[in-house]
């Protein structure tokens, strides 16, 4: 009978920690590339005051523990989250924003940990949308540079989200 008790609780603890591990919180936190210069290129750089808004990001989760960090293959977006990077001691991986698959992968190979993207004003509330499983932010105007989504998930589309200015 202590056998039958003991094997029970065994299989138990197994169940509620095979649980535990998978409903791990994985946290996304989404950003806009910084301030960039007007000048009518198709990849500008950043102005000198986006240079700082990238520092500034940098500085802010320079003791978070990140994961993986991501980006859009453009200048703008790779340097606001350049400083983040080498604070965290991570390289920055492309994706194209267009390709949703990358949010499951992320999320499947840094479950539990943080991940950052970096996108653009078009592509980034859409991101947050997919994530919590909702179409509740659009685009962000032309100017607004400051805001900062952090989506906590246990799978895309099951997400809640947390915005914020810097």
């Amino acid at each position: 009978m202590k056998k039958i008790i003991f094997l029970s609780f065994i299989a138990l603890f197994s169940l509620q920690l095979q649980a535990q591990q998978t409903s791990k919180i994985t946290t996304f936190v989404l950003v806009r590339h910084a301030e960039k210069v007007l000048d009518g290129s198709k990849d500008p750089a950043l102005t000198a005051q986006g240079e700082k808004r990238a520092e500034r990001l940098g500085q802010m989760f320079s003791s978070a523990e990140i994961g993986a960090i991501y980006s859009t293959p453009y200048e703008r977006t790779q340097a606001t989250v350049h400083p983040l990077a080498a604070h965290a001691e991570r390289e920055v991986q492309s994706y194209e924003p267009k390709d949703l698959s990358f949010l499951k992968a992320a999320l499947k190979e840094n479950k539990g940990k943080t991940i950052v993207v970096s996108g653009h004003s078009n592509t980034i509330p859409y991101l947050v949308n997919e994530l919590i499983g909702e179409d509740k932010f659009k685009d962000l105007d032309d100017g607004e540079y400051d805001k900062i989504f952090i989506v906590s998930v246990t799978k895309v589309g099951k997400g809640t989200v947390l915005v914020l200015s810097f």
